[in-house]
């Protein structure tokens, strides 16, 4: 089993930029890749960009590539999402996911951590 803890969320003004942070703990060596995922009000919980462990491979969405950068720590088990020219679509709760069976399906995740960018 892993655990995973997200942090680093805050209210901020469109243009700024954040360090969303996802420590991992538990069975660290099942860990294939992990992920970021984000979920606003009244929608689905859609895919931010995903990394394996190695951090040799990075994917992002359509919608924050050339502005969030994910990135793995491995000495800390944790897996950052630097955002950055926030726009108040971006505002949601992020969740940080685990791929423990190499299939991309990233069924572990953390409670999330709430980012809110205000006009």
């Amino acid at each position: 089993q892993v655990q995973l803890v997200e942090s680093g969320g805050a209210v901020v003004q469109t243009g700024e930029s954040l360090r969303l942070s996802c420590a991992a703990s538990g069975s660290i060596s099942r860990i294939h890749a992990m992920a970021w995922f984000r979920q606003a009000p009244g929608k689905e919980r859609e895919f931010v960009a995903a990394i394996d462990w190695s951090g040799g491979h990075t994917y992002y969405s359509d919608s924050v590539k050339g502005r969030f950068t994910i990135s793995i720590d491995n000495a800390k088990n944790t897996v950052y999402l630097q955002t950055t020219s926030l726009k108040p679509k971006d505002t949601a709760v992020y969740y940080c996911g685990a791929d423990l069976e190499g299939t991309l399906d990233f069924g572990s995740w953390g409670q999330g951590t709430r980012l809110t960018v205000s006009s």
